[in-house]
């Protein structure tokens, strides 16, 4: 009895009892009800509802009917409400996807408004100048190779390509002596403007560099590949060059806003890492 005259003269057990007794009267007004209400909505608006029939027409090629529009909607209501109460549960806090994914967006936003930029072709043709270099074409190779296998002709393979050069010395590319000299391969005979980083690829790079090397218009080898040897008839060569602006006025604007997006990038960043602190540990 003495407990409850005493927490019938408190004045914080008073002021307790009046906040939940207004709140209480407050959840009964239209008002207290219509905020509960306005938490647990789901509005769509018109521009919503024309962009899902969009992208089902986009896939689809035609429009929803009403029943695939309503499935739609029913699988947007469903995301909106498992990401809300996500969010009530606290599933955003510590998340290492989540803050993935938000700090993509945060990037998303800065490389749109770079991208908001256009550049005049003279300030395109200037960056060209100064970054030619990235559109350089490299040289192309046509050329026909005779396969000698090792595991075919063991530690001859060498020595019995060195013999066939013999017999072709003279002989042209398709000369018909050659197709009886070689061993099949899974490699074609014939390569037509291949570049050296293909041939790096297919064979090697010791291979690639080889054959670059090699005189135009005659049988030369052995060659050295990862598999093998080789003879080899280089019957052209179309050397590399830098293309004028005009021919890749197209791949300039895109490398040049690739770069705009990349410096819009690390300028935001090191803006707003100017104003965070990071304190590490101490070492162990």
């Amino acid at each position: 009895m003495s407990i409850i005259r005493y927490l019938i003269r408190e004045p914080l057990v008073h002021f307790l009892l009046l906040g939940a007794f207004i709140f209480g009267v407050y959840q009964l007004t239209p008002a207290g009800r219509g905020q509960d209400a306005a938490q647990n909505e789901i509005r769509f608006s018109l521009a919503e509802i024309t962009a899902l029939n969009e992208q089902f027409q986009q896939q689809w090629r035609r429009l929803p009917t009403q029943q695939e529009l309503d499935q739609m909607i029913e699988n947007r209501v469903k995301q909106e409400i498992l990401y809300r109460e996500a969010l009530a549960i606290g599933f955003d806090k510590d998340d290492e996807i989540v803050k993935r994914r938000m700090a993509q967006k945060m990037q998303f936003l800065v490389e749109d408004e770079a991208a908001a930029l256009e550049p005049t072709t003279a300030e395109l043709r200037q960056w060209f100048d100064k970054n030619s270099a990235m559109f350089a074409q490299p040289p192309r190779l046509g050329f026909r190779q005779l396969y000698f296998s090792p595991d075919q002709r063991g530690s001859r393979a060498r020595t019995d390509a060195e013999q066939a050069l013999a017999k072709l010395t003279g002989q042209t590319a398709d000369a018909e002596i050659a197709s009886s000299l070689g061993d099949p391969s899974m490699f074609p005979n014939y390569y037509a403007d291949r570049t050296p980083e293909y041939l790096g690829k297919e064979f090697g790079a010791p291979f690639a560099m080889a054959v670059a090397r090699l005189p135009v218009g005659s049988w030369q080898g052995p060659v050295e590949s990862g598999f093998g040897w080789h003879l080899v008839f280089l019957n052209s060569v179309i050397p590399g060059r830098v293309p004028t602006f005009e021919e890749v006025e197209g791949d300039v604007r895109t490398a040049w806003f690739s770069e705009q997006k990349t410096l819009a990038l690390d300028k935001a960043y090191k803006e707003l890492r100017a104003s965070y602190k990071v304190l590490l540990p101490a070492p162990p």
